[in-house]
């Protein structure tokens, strides 16, 4: 018993570096402190920098007991490890009133002010959600985060490569100074991704503003832009032609309703674009953005459009008809659109066959999503042109609506038409059917 004993010993002690550095990756912090106790050498495999290269921090918006070991936690993890740091992600899930936006910017300053100052590898950071423009973040607080987040940006802008700030909701002159930040002392930012969905506060016409456009030509290494369509303008996509087109791969473009809309974008600004960065992809995220004249205004033929989302988000107008879009519209990107995802209220037309003409059309079609009032007929028509080789999807995923609390009967169809192209379903797709009901 004692051999064996003293055998288990010493084969933790001479586990390799490689195999205890994966146990601890699997320990949460506090577990991660006790086993550093256990000897010198688990000690020193605590200080690994592989184990702390990346972190999220969550901030609770709710009251409770843990918001303090919040808050006290991620101030800890920074000043023992945050030397190590490189991939930065912090939450603060929906504030419930100034005191914890205060506790969070209070926090937030102690936080960014170490880091900036034991840090040189942070290459990405993402804060996402904030919502400045809410009324729990009181004017001098909000002030004295955007002052703080400012700071550190100056001091790691020349080694930030990612910037997410989706969703912070702030001010036009605000969020100019903030990615303006980036670009501090050189007047040019080379950071490759960033991210500003909802960055600016809602009905804000960013697209007719020169600070804007200003601030986004200090950018000369974008791969990847992410921005609400209520920023394009001829203005910025000549910006990104002078100083992005040797770099750009990707521009994810989201459209609300509540977002200024209607400038005029002419065709040549994205063919210019479209030609002087040849592996240019543009994604296009519509939300209740639906009507046929509002989507001809922004989809020209000039895009070089890979994936498109229109999402109606359940509402219905009678006097609105999707079938100019998916027989007019759409049909202008055959030849290149990858993606897409259709949801809306159809419950006043049949579109069964427009669907499908159009899903046929696009030969590089891959991934399909459509949440609509259709016959379970569509569903096996589909199937049939991809065994047949017309359509090659990989990934289908379809809800059905119907006007009826029960789907019984449509559940049974879809069971057999399942299988009967098991083999092709199982061989070719990532399928998911169901019959939904749209009460």
């Amino acid at each position: 018993m004692e051999n064996d004993s003293k055998l288990q010993q010493s084969c933790w002690a001479y586990l390799p570096n490689v195999c205890l550095s994966h146990v601890f990756w699997w320990l949460d912090d506090r577990d991660r402190s006790r086993a550093a106790l256990v000897c010198k050498r688990w000690n020193q495999a605590m200080y690994s920098g592989s184990l702390w290269r990346t972190r999220t921090i969550t901030f609770s918006g709710r009251p409770s007991r843990s918001n303090t070991s919040e808050f006290e936690s991620a101030l800890w993890y920074v000043k023992r490890f945050g030397k190590y740091l490189e991939h930065l992600e912090i939450k603060f899930l929906n504030p419930y009133n100034a005191v914890l936006t205060r506790k969070f910017q209070v926090t937030m300053r102690g936080l960014l002010s170490r880091l900036g100052k034991c840090n040189s590898r942070l290459v990405s950071l993402t804060i996402q959600h904030l919502e400045l423009d809410r009324l729990v973040w009181r004017n001098i607080i909000k002030n004295q985060f955007i002052k703080n987040l400012i700071i550190f940006l100056k001091r790691m802008g020349t080694h930030l490569v990612h910037l997410s700030l989706k969703g912070a909701r702030v001010t036009l002159e605000e969020g100019c100074e903030l990615l303006s930040s980036l670009s501090y002392l050189k007047n040019k930012s080379f950071a490759s991704e960033i991210n500003i969905e909802d960055f600016f506060s809602h009905h804000l016409s960013i697209y007719s503003s020169p600070l804007f456009h200003q601030t986004m030509s200090t950018f000369r290494n974008l791969v990847i832009l992410t921005l609400n369509y209520n920023c394009i303008s001829d203005e910025l996509l000549d910006i990104l032609c002078e100083h992005n087109a040797h770099s750009l791969w990707t521009i994810n473009i989201k459209c609300h309703i509540h977002d200024p809309h209607g400038q005029v974008v002419w065709g040549m600004s994205w063919a210019n674009l479209a030609k002087r960065a040849p592996k240019l992809k543009v994604n296009f995220f519509f939300e209740r953005v639906m009507k046929h004249d509002s989507l001809a205004r922004i989809l020209l033929a000039e895009i070089p459009l890979r994936s498109i989302s229109l999402r109606s988000c359940y509402f219905s107008d009678p006097d609105w008809s999707m079938r100019p879009t998916l027989t007019n519209l759409l049909p202008a990107y055959k030849h290149i659109l990858q993606k897409l995802t259709l949801e809306f209220n159809n419950s006043h037309e049949s579109l069964d066959e427009e669907l499908l003409q159009l899903v046929l059309s696009c030969k590089k079609l891959f991934f399909l999503k459509i949440w609509a009032f259709l016959r379970v007929a569509f569903v096996e028509r589909l199937l049939q042109n991809q065994a047949e080789g017309k359509c090659t999807l990989q990934t289908m995923k379809v809800r059905i609506y119907t006007n009826r609390y029960e789907t019984i009967e449509e559940d049974r169809m879809l069971r057999d038409i399942f299988r009967r192209y098991r083999d092709l379903i199982d061989s070719e797709l990532n399928y998911f059917v169901i019959a939904y009901p749209m009460m």
